[in-house]
């Protein structure tokens, strides 16, 4: 009996170019290939073989995916399970890879760019940035999946640093209420960026914490937006920045000696 290997591929956020070198790689040499089809762009499917067995998961079950999956391991060398963005971040990769290693087949996982890269390339943005935030966390708001202990939006924010929203366009609301309470105020920077990279689909939306809502609503953006919260937002415009100390005249480090005379 053919035992083959099942990978994991992130797809990135949209565009087909941001899939990494090897996740190509996958998609060209694959037997198999189930691909998460109300998230995952078909142009990421150009690479396949016109033999390879190509189906679509947005209306399967966990059980469907992980049956379809340890179906084709068993028929195919390689299979592709072509997940959008990261398969780490919000993808099920657990809920996946226990069936498949209770039928014993072999699993390997590719990392994708994650849609809070890209929105954050799109705006031509910093996550992170010298003395005002050096944190960036990745979370949503709690909707019909709860959030455990200690991880409510509102907790998380006390932090103020750089924020990443997943899964919450349709809970704006909710968001504010949450970093209002946290201490951040309605004049906060807000990004949103739908269908980051995505081909003549992209938009990017900015605003506050007390008009964001209705900009978006404006733009008919209830999907696939990642929203973005952070006190580096709209530094390019700042009159002055901290500069990073790796590139100072002045900090030395292996690779350079601090000039002295600055």
């Amino acid at each position: 009996m053919v035992s083959g290997k099942v990978w994991f591929v992130g797809a990135g956020p949209g565009d087909p170019d941001l899939i990494t070198v090897k996740g190509r790689r996958l998609v060209e040499s694959a037997d198999a290939i189930l691909y998460a089809g109300s998230l995952v762009s078909q142009a990421a499917l150009a690479w396949a073989s016109p033999g390879c067995v190509v189906a679509d998961s947005k209306g399967m079950t966990l059980e469907q995916i992980t049956g379809w999956l340890i179906s084709a391991a068993r028929r195919h060398a390689v299979v592709v399970r072509l997940q959008t963005g990261d398969p780490s971040l919000y993808g099920a990769l657990v809920e996946m890879t226990r069936p498949l290693e209770e039928a014993g087949i072999e699993i390997g996982v590719v990392p994708g760019v994650s849609s809070a890269m890209a929105a954050a390339a799109a705006a031509v943005e910093s996550l992170t940035l010298p003395e005002v935030t050096q944190t960036v966390i990745l979370t949503r708001v709690e909707g019909r999946t709860p959030m455990p202990e200690g991880e409510s939006l509102r907790e998380l924010a006390r932090h103020h640093c750089t924020l990443c929203l997943f899964l919450s366009i349709t809970l704006l609301r909710e968001a504010r209420h949450a970093l209002l309470d946290a201490g951040w105020s309605d004049e906060s920077p807000v990004l949103v960026v739908y269908k980051a990279s995505w081909p003549g689909e992209e938009k990017i939306v900015r605003g506050t914490l007390a008009d964001i809502r209705e900009r978006c609503k404006a733009e008919r953006i209830v999907s696939q937006a990642m929203i973005i919260v952070s006190p580096a937002l709209g530094a390019r415009r700042w009159s002055d920045i901290r500069r990073s100390k790796l590139y100072d005249a002045g900090f030395s480090h292996r690779f350079r000696q601090a000039d002295k005379t600055v």
